[in-house]
Formats: structure tokens, sequence, C-alpha cells
């Protein structure tokens, strides 16, 4: 990999001296600004080498460097050892932004070149403010990927289907209608919408384009009286467009949005929303563009009753089939069996994919045993994968997508024989967790003043995790979606009724071991309570189904009110899955797991 990497560098820097180019920056993205991508929009990972979902790559004509977050430190080292990249670790005191780095380190009159579809228009902004003040220029138009990656993986073409209203609780015509009510809101005539998964939502409509997350790729545009959807139309089903067609949606070809845009009346007041739209989008619709928050991010993440009540039969299924790959894990260790942490993985899709309604994975699952479970995502390879043993912990971090709901959970747990500090660690996590889980809080509350809650115990022992506390989970959607997040930063979207989040405070040792509690939590209203002053109070409830290990737990650091949360919880985990179980081995699993304590 090594060499091949030297070598795709060095063909990006001939391309980079033809064009006048001195500085190519190459963004995990594409041209809707996802997370997740599907295998045409890899160029980061082809370039460098380095498999993480966020990160960004500089190459100038001498040095190449890699910024990613903290949940990538330990990977992209080991990733990008040998290539010549240097790992910059964005967010830490001393690590200089790119456009500062950039700033420092090109001549003046210099080009930057960046795809202008892989980075958002806010983005763009940025980076042109800061680097024109040093006589330094942006060149949108840089796209050498094509001629670099000559076996480059096509779009996706698989068929699009209709997400049935049975789940989805809304049908795509009441929620365009909806939509349009925030556009006459807000004095604009339509909404031109990128991310994929907000699309998805939208017209109840779902693929696998990318894995583990059901969208399909496309573009929207949804005006006062028209709504168009740029898909290619091989992916279009007669179901689908029957659908669509009900809905008021007409189609056009996925290549042919930009002129579509530049066509638009050059008094039309287009929403669009900066940190999800191409540069390139913006650049067309020029001054026709209003900047503003989507108004379909906050209704996707505030879930309807038909979504909720699938969340939580989606959760009854998955906590039956981690209870059947748990038991069958301490089965074949206890025989004397080799188990390694892809076996986990293996076992964790085996089970989910047999209940109702399994549709996918919702990522990949991280099953890191010891060291490893200190690589916050980890992903075993032939390469790395571990034979787990006894006095180590295994931390696994697994989800699925039902047709119902998405799930998401993270369980660490011993395997013999723990130590006082894999307690210790265990304890002042799992204290987080329920910290959170409990709070009460008036409606308005942020996820950065709740933040606290989950990280006050790891930081009495001044240990640190740099990663969210929580983020949202979408319904049969992406597993990570906004707009709230619970952090160490300032978001200013509110916790709100019916949001789906995630819960799930870490301590991460490397060389050592990792530890990570994770559940989904639901946003509901609190009930009054005597001598309130009439505010109104949302508290949590807890979606996720599967038991704590309590031999990890330091009595000594636990309160009597984390008891009786813990021996609670565990009590609801065994009378909703037990009935559902149809082994004895799984039953005496789970009646072990939840003893009280």
């Amino acid at each position: 990999m090594e060499n091949s990497v030297a070598e795709r560098l060095g063909a990006l820097r001939e391309v980079m001296t033809r064009c006048g180019v001195g500085a190519a920056v190459i963004p995990q993205s594409d041209p809707h600004q996802s997370e997740y991508l599907s295998s045409h929009w890899q160029s980061r990972r082809y370039l460098s080498g380095f498999t993480g979902s966020a990160g960004t790559l500089v190459v100038t004509l001498s040095e190449a460097l890699l910024w990613t977050d903290s949940r990538y430190f330990i990977q992209a080292s080991v990733q990008l050892a040998g290539s010549g990249i240097k790992l910059m670790k964005d967010g830490l005191a001393g690590t200089p932004s790119i456009n500062a780095w950039l700033a420092a380190n090109m001549v003046r009159g210099g080009k930057v070149g960046v795809n202008g579809w892989f980075i958002s228009a806010d983005a763009a902004r940025g980076m042109e403010n800061a680097l024109q003040q040093y006589d330094l220029s942006l060149d949108f138009a840089f796209d050498p990927v094509d001629e670099l990656w000559p076996d480059r993986p096509a779009l996706p073409k698989g068929k699009a289907f209709v997400h049935e209203l049975k789940y989805a609780g809304e049908s795509a015509g009441e929620k365009l209608g909806r939509i349009r009510e925030v556009l006459a809101e807000r004095q604009v005539k339509s909404v031109f919408i990128s991310a994929l998964d907000e699309i998805a939502w939208c017209l109840n409509v779902r693929a696998r384009d990318v894995k583990c997350n059901p969208v399909a790729t496309g573009f929207l545009y949804v005006g006062v009286s028209d709504c168009v959807l740029f898909m290619d139309p091989d992916k279009l089903t007669d179901e689908v467009s029957e659908h669509l067609g009900m809905a008021g949606v007409r189609t056009r070809s996925y290549d042919s949005v930009l002129d579509f845009l530049e066509g638009l009346d050059m008094d039309e007041r287009v929403l669009i929303d900066p940190s999800r739209t191409a540069a390139v989008v913006e650049h067309v619709l020029g001054g026709r563009a209003v900047d503003g928050e989507s108004p379909v991010a906050m209704m996707k993440s505030r879930k309807n009753d038909v979504q909720i009540e699938g969340f939580r039969r989606a959760m009854v299924r998955d906590g039956v089939a981690l209870i059947e790959a748990f038991a069958e894990i301490d089965y074949l260790m206890s025989e004397g069996k080799v188990v390694t942490e892809l076996d986990v993985a293996a076992i964790l899709r085996e089970k989910r994919s047999a209940q109702d309604l399994f549709f996918d994975e919702s990522f990949d699952t991280i099953a890191g045993h010891g060291p490893n479970g200190a690589i916050v995502h980890y992903s075993a390879t032939e390469e790395s994968n571990a034979e787990l043993k006894r006095g180590n912990l295994l931390l696994v971090d697994s989800g699925a997508q039902y047709l119902d709901g998405t799930t998401d959970i993270t369980r660490t747990v011993s395997l013999g024989d723990p130590t006082p500090l894999q307690k210790r660690d265990f304890t002042l996590v799992l204290k987080g967790t329920i910290a959170l889980d409990m709070a009460v809080f008036p409606a308005g509350t942020r996820g950065v003043q709740l933040d606290v809650l989950a990280h006050q115990y790891v930081w009495r022992g001044q240990n640190n995790y740099l990663h969210g506390t929580g983020h949202g989970v979408g319904h049969f959607l992406n597993v990570h979606e906004g707009p709230q997040t619970i952090r160490n930063n300032n978001n200013m979207t509110p916790i709100a009724e019916g949001m789906v989040t995630s819960d799930e405070p870490g301590l991460y040792r490397e060389g050592v071991h990792g530890v990570r509690c994770e559940n989904l939590i639901l946003t509901v209203k609190a009930a009054p309570v005597a001598h309130g002053d009439g505010t109104q109070f949302l508290k949590f409830e807890t979606l996720t189904l599967f038991p704590f290990d309590t031999s990890l737990i330091d009595m000594d650091l636990f309160t009597a009110e984390e008891r009786a949360w813990l021996n609670g919880y565990h009590e609801r985990v065994r009378s909703s899955l037990m009935p559902y179980l149809k082994d004895d081995r799984s039953r005496e699993w789970l009646e072990k797991a939840t003893v009280q304590i």
C-alpha cells in the first residue's frame, strides 16, 4: 500500500504541475456533503490509503498531510505509516487549521485546487476569505480524480424503493406540504436539498447506494408549486415513479441539475443550507441563493408516533439478536474455541439478519479486543484480527437497519478476571451514561449544556474523551444525523421532544484498552411535579435493551441511585426480551446478566 500511495501522490503532483496548482485539497466528501460515501466518491481514501470516514488530504509539490479528528488518531497513524503523509491531529492545540497551514506554507500568488462539488458553500467561503489576504487563489474546477483513478467505481445503479407509510408515519405529500409552509414563512420561493438522508426522508424513498445507509443518490428541488427529483432514471422502478407522481414530484436526470438551477428565474429566492450544499451549486445560483438552515433537518429529527413505536419494536428484536450473539460467544469461549474480533462481527450480523424487517447493518461493527478497543472507530482486518483472550476487555459498537428503526449500541464486557483499573474505567464511563439518561431539563436546552453530565466522572479522574457524547439517529436512515448533538462544543439546536440521540461517553488508554457504554435515548416530556413553576421540562426514555456487564462495576464508586437505575433498567431488559428468546442458553445468559446488584 505504501508504494501505491506514493505512486498515486506522484501522479497527482504531475497533474498539479500541469494545471499550475500549488496545493491540492482532497476532502472526504461527495456532491451531497455526506459523512458516509458510495465507493465512487472515495477519492481521499484512494489517494491516501486512510479509510476513516472523516479527514482531508492536502498535497503540495513537496509535502502531503492529512487532517482528521480524535476518533481516528490511532488508526490514521497506523495506516499512514510509511506513506509520506503527515498526520495532523485536528482539534488539538498546536495543530493549525488547513487554511492556516496553507497560508503559512504556500508562496504568495499560488493557487489551491479543490473540487467545488466536494466542499460546502460555507467552507469554500471561509477558505476563500482566509487565503485571499495572502494572495492565494482557489480553483474550484480542479478535478484530477478520474484521470488518476483508472478503475474508479461507477455511480450506484441499484433500484430505489418506497419506504411504506406504515413505517414512515407521514406521506411524502404531507411532508412536502410542511416544507412549503416553512418556505412561505421565510419568504423564499423554493429550497434546494442536496443531503441524501433529507431527500430520502422527504420522499419516503430508500436505496442501497451507500453502505449501511439506505439512501438514494439524487438532488431535490421543492418550489411552491413544483418539485423535481434529480436521479438516474435507471434507479426508478414503476412503483417508485407512481409513488413520486402521487406526491407531485417529477424527475429529471442526475446530471441535469446545474442546467436546471441555472435556468431558474433570476428573481427566484432559493433557500440552501450552506453547510450541506456544494460550492458549485451556490456559484450557479449566484444572487438567487438564500442561506439558511434546512427546514428538513429539524422535521426529520423529531420522530412521529409511528416512527417512535417502530424504534421500540426494533430495539426488542435487536436486543434478542444481541442476547443470542453474546450467549454464543460466551459458550464458544467456555468450550475453548478460538473466537476473534471478526468472528464477533460475523455472529452479530448472523443473529440480526435473522430478525424480522432486517435490512442491513447501520455501520461496520467495531469489535475491539484489548488495545484495539482504544481505537475509537476501529475496524478489524485479517491482519489486525485479534483472538479474544481472558483478562481483557472487549468493546463492541454495532447496529442495524430495520425497516421500522435504526439501532446503535456499544457495550464493553470483561472476558474474565477484570483488573481494578478496568473496573474503575468502566464504572466512571457507566456513571456518565446513567447521569445523562437521568437528566431532566427545561425545553430549549442544548446538547452542550447536557454534555458535562456524561463527561464529569472521567474528568474527575483526570481523563477525557474527545469524541461527541451524543449524535442524532435517523429512522431507517443514517445512523449519524443532525441537527442535534450532545458534545463539548456549541450547537444552537435544542434537544427537542421526539429526537432520538445516542448517549455514549468513553475512556481510552492507548495500547491498553477502551471503554464505551452507549444507549439510544428518546426525548420525551417530563411529567409536572408539585411546586414546579410551570416550565415545560423534558427527559429521556432509554430505547436500547441490553444489559451492562455488572462484573466490571466498582461498587465503591457506584451510588445507591445509580444502583437503583441499573437494577430497574436490567429488570426492564429482562421482562422485554425474555418472552422472545427461544433457546435455553440465551435465556440463562439473560437471567444471569440481569441479576440485581
